[in-house]
């Protein structure tokens, strides 16, 4: 029997007024899913880009927006038993966490460890697993080598700096001057992305073993000038240049996708590119996230969280996302934990 559940909905794409909180029906978990009681979700470029109708092959409106959720099983479907009521799972769900209840797959549930911090997790769940596969698979990341970040004090981007630094790299990378103090704090050498004084600063070092750009578009034949002439990788990721700046946009990314890949394969250029994407299909993921668990449980890094919002402040949350101060991480906290 379906039951009334509070949930953000998208009825139809565009600006920041585009997205409201009502009551709707959710059906019992359907065969081989578990229904979760969401007690986190996360909030990032995805789902502003979602509200826009820009997400790279999203749904149509209306939709629930939410791609990463913890929370406690509440219900298991026909045919799933792997969770018992009551356990703690993460999920990549890509809609749909923004809500009470949401119907997961069985099959991309990952077990979330106790004694973690739940506020902190659920930004693992994608934006450090993500920077986690960029820096230790792609880049592979070592002791010496520079890298630069676009968007350092970004839940991404902070990310990726962690975990470069703890390999011992040299990071430096462009941020909003607001936050360049606080990142100079971290070990890190901070530019401004608008007035590109970064490129030539980077050619003048030798340039970088790897470069992280989200931005996509123009930004990535910039890039790709501060590679290390002798051997390095541009690894693009994202296409967010116009969101970042609080611009709508409904140009594709293929073209500049398939750009960035067509310069990393002339022959015999020494210097490489990459396109990098997380998908809850690939066999990595699963094993990466545990592995972001650990790091996190172990006290090696830590999640700085911008802000929490309740779900009814969702709305609020798309109208400010581009004026809020700080650094890192933006989370929905939707139901208290009965256990905590």
């Amino acid at each position: 029997m379906a039951i009334t559940i509070r949930k953000a909905l998208i009825p139809s794409f565009g600006d920041a007024t585009h997205i409201e909180i009502v009551d709707a029906q959710i059906e019992p978990p359907a065969a081989n899913q578990v229904q979760v009681k969401t007690i986190y979700a996360g909030m990032g470029g995805a789902d502003f880009l979602m509200r826009e109708g820009t997400y790279p092959q999203q749904k149509s409106a209306p939709l629930t927006p939410g791609y990463t959720i913890i929370g406690r099983v509440h219900k298991n479907g026909p045919g799933s038993s792997k969770f018992q009521i009551g356990d703690m799972v993460a999920c990549l769900t890509k809609y749909d966490a923004d809500a009470e209840l949401c119907n997961c797959p069985e099959k991309y549930l990952v077990p979330v460890p106790k004694g973690i911090d739940l506020k902190q997790a659920v930004s693992l769940v994608l934006d450090w697993a993500t920077a986690y596969g960029m820096v230790y698979r792609t880049a592979q990341v070592s002791k010496g080598q520079k890298v630069f970040i676009h968007g350092l004090s970004g839940s991404v981007g902070y990310a990726l700096l962690t975990l470069c630094k703890l390999e011992g790299a040299e990071v430096y990378g462009t941020a909003s001057p607001s936050k360049h103090e606080d990142l100079r704090k971290d070990g890190v050498t901070p530019f401004s992305y608008k007035n590109k004084d970064w490129i030539q600063n980077m050619k003048d070092r030798g340039g970088v073993e790897a470069a992280f750009d989200a931005l996509g578009y123009e930004s990535w034949d910039e890039s790709w000038q501060i590679i290390n002439p002798k051997g390095g990788r541009l690894i693009g990721y994202g296409g967010n240049q116009n969101t970042l700046n609080g611009e709508s946009s409904n140009r594709s990314q293929i073209p500049s996708v398939a750009k960035l890949l067509a310069r990393g394969a002339v022959p015999f250029c020494p210097k490489s590119t990459s396109f990098y994407y997380i998908d809850r299909d690939q066999k990595t993921y699963g094993p990466e996230l545990q592995k972001c668990f650990e790091l996190l449980i172990s006290g090696k890094i830590q999640v700085p969280i911008k802000k929490v919002w309740t779900l009814e402040q969702i709305p609020e949350a798309h109208r400010e996302r581009n004026t809020l101060p700080g650094i890192g991480s933006m989370v929905v906290k939707i139901n208290d934990d009965p256990e905590a």
